[in-house]
């Protein structure tokens, strides 16, 4: 979502601000403004509409604002359409704080009739500026204490970054749900939403907890919690590689992506595989006999995976595993208020997250608010959480019970493919290690083709352009349909939000099953079905799926298994992948789609990388 950096230290505050906020383009944004505290004591915000280019281009790369105290902010629209006027920074309507935040206030009508009632005005349709102004209301010359009266009064999700008129070697921040870091440097000390902004100038970090108000000035950094009590921690230390947030001569940060899934899935697994073929899961010891029932929870792709780590923990330990969006989940389990009849003498289920339910959780930035939300909603009820992120020390990590970590790297591209297939991968290994801990025999030929997988996917990455010339083909399809069974189901979703997130095309993934029900009355001639048939005990009847669109007049790409020729019969074009374990065909099947939605958009002109209306990290619910 939004990008957030703050700066203390000796030296001009924007140089070092701008430079942070180009390493959060990625995330997605709108509108781009910067605030400092001249040497005057009087605070000075630029902001606009658009890219960060414009923004550089208006203070002239920071010439015209000068300050060593500094904020600044790249804005994903939530309350107020992308505007100059809606853009962050926002000051008071005395001139005395000016503040950006990252996520929403849920009582910001309530906040805004306070201060109308006491002659305040606003300017902008956001919740943001009620927050200044609020801060200016109650601001008393102590900016500690007025934060702390502020953040109690305050209701819903929230980074601050704040500056005072008057107070120029200072900058504040607070957090409730939404990631902020501090970072410290030899050039001055820093705030951020993301790690990414910092590792250009520091690698050491304090990762700052709920309710932790942070006073940053060039010499050092004091925390404290909500009663003001200081609060020591101890220092983060980033082991990121700095090049992957760089292009690397790549065209995208996308392609570059793509590319480097065969080192991000080999990363992920090669420590837990030990030369006998033991998994061995960072310290974690699973107590399945007393787990009665599973959930496995994510938003957008982390849910396709979810729903592929179902199918394949069912199939290899004979557990039954539910998948759900973390946004629905949670408003639907726990303590069931309904009194049962006390003479009702039948079965009575207990659908009810308890001790006995292991919860699992997948988000790529550990920061996913709605995974957040339901986390902390299945701990109260005592659940067992295991999750699996990519950011080591984010808010998921650091609340569950137990994590694994995938190794893909810091991924800017805001459509996902490394962290998806490094995700991937971690789920099948999971699956095989909750099989062998419940007595299921070995399944060697599971682990050994995983580790051929890297290789694999090398050579699907050489054979792109074969790809690149179907994209070229219906690059003015405005409708594509993608369909699959069984594990290939859930390939089938992922390659159609690829398609929408990249392309802007109408794409809908269907269970091949469910042509009929339905969804077929949409096909016509010339309709782009793209089929995913790699599962051996439905090819047959997926073949049976591809013929009724062929004869509504589909032209139809399959995706399939080498070896299937007979799909030749029936496909227009056909891509095969290598064979591997039936399990493990997501790992595979998946990059062709993930090509395919990344040369369509080339091919259209748009912005890979940056994706209109959509962010990286969501982390407003």
């Amino acid at each position: 979502m939004c990008g957030i950096i703050g700066y203390a230290g000796k030296n001009q505050a924007i140089p070092f601000i701008l430079d942070g906020l180009a390493k959060l383009e990625y995330r997605g944004y709108d509108s781009a403004g910067v605030a400092v505290v001249g040497s005057d004591g009087n605070l000075v915000v630029e902001k606009c509409k658009g890219r960060l280019q414009v923004l550089r281009e208006k203070i002239a790369n920071g010439d015209i604002v000068q300050g060593c105290v500094g904020i600044g902010h790249t804005r994903w629209a939530t309350h107020g359409e992308p505007s100059d006027i809606n853009a962050h920074p926002h000051i008071s309507m005395n001139g005395k704080v000016a503040l950006v935040h990252n996520g929403i206030i849920e009582n910001y009508i309530d906040l805004k009739k306070i201060l109308s009632e006491n002659g305040y005005t606003f300017k902008s349709d956001t919740d943001t500026e009620i927050v200044a102004n609020i801060l200016d209301f109650y601001y008393n010359g102590n900016p500690l204490e007025t934060i702390q009266k502020v953040i109690k009064m305050l209701r819903g999700s929230y980074t601050l970054v704040i500056i005072f008129e008057g107070i120029t070697d200072k900058i504040y921040a607070v957090r409730k749900n939404t990631p902020l870091i501090a970072g410290i440097s030899k050039v001055g000390n820093f705030v951020a939403s993301d790690i990414a902004a910092l590792v250009s100038h520091t690698r050491d970090m304090y990762l700052l907890e709920d309710d932790e108000i942070t006073e940053v000035s060039s010499e050092k950094i004091n925390i404290y919690d909500i009663d003001l009590n200081c609060v020591k921690k101890d220092i983060f230390k980033v082991d990121w590689d700095i090049k992957s947030a760089e292009k690397e001569g790549y065209d995208h940060f996308m392609l570059k992506e793509i590319h480097e899934q065969p080192r991000a899935i080999r990363d992920t697994i090669n420590s837990r595989i030990s030369d006998n073929n033991e998994i061995i899961l960072d310290n974690i010891d699973l107590d399945l006999e007393n787990i009665d029932k599973i959930y496995i929870l994510g938003c957008g792709s982390a849910y396709y995976v979810g729903m592929a780590a179902k199918y394949a923990i069912e199939k290899s330990c004979g557990m039954s595993a539910e998948v759900d969006l973390s946004s629905e989940f949670r408003y639907r389990f726990g303590e069931n208020t309904r009194k049962m009849n006390p003479n009702f003498s039948g079965v009575k289920r207990d659908l009810r997250v308890n001790k006995s339910t292991l919860v699992i959780l997948i988000s790529q930035s550990g920061e996913t608010a709605d995974t957040i939300a339901a986390l902390r909603e299945v701990k109260k009820y005592g659940a067992k959480t295991l999750s699996i992120v990519n950011v080591v020390g984010s808010t998921i990590a650091r609340e569950s019970d137990y994590v694994i970590y995938t190794r893909a790297g810091q991924e800017v591209a805001v459509a996902t493919t490394k962290a998806l297939t490094s995700q991937l991968s971690l789920v099948f290994l999971l699956a095989e290690y909750m099989a062998r801990k419940l007595g299921f025999i070995e399944d060697t030929t599971l682990i050994e083709d995983l580790k051929k997988i890297p290789e694999q996917v090398e050579n699907l990455n050489k054979s792109e352009n074969k790809i690149k010339s179907y994209a070229e083909k219906f690059k003015t399809s405005d409708t594509v349909f993608f369909v699959g069974r069984g594990m290939d189901y859930p390939v089938a979703l992922e390659g159609a939000l690829k398609l929408k997130e990249t392309s802007y095309v109408h794409a809908e993934a269907y269970a091949a099953g469910e042509l009929k029900h339905g969804p077929i009355s949409l096909v016509e001639e010339g309709t782009l079905v793209i089929a995913v048939a790699t599962q051996d005990e439905l090819y047959e009847k997926m073949i049976s799926n591809i013929q009724e669109v062929k004869s509504r007049g589909a032209t139809v790409l399959i995706i399939t298994n080498e070896g299937n020729t007979s799909a030749e019969k029936v496909g227009d074009m056909v891509y095969y992948i290598p064979k591997t374990h039936e399990l493990l065909t997501p790992l595979l099947s998946v990059i062709p789609l993930q090509q395919f939605g990344y040369y369509s958009a080339v091919l259209r002109g748009l912005d890979v990388d940056k994706p209109r209306n959509l962010a990286k990290s969501v982390v407003v619910e």
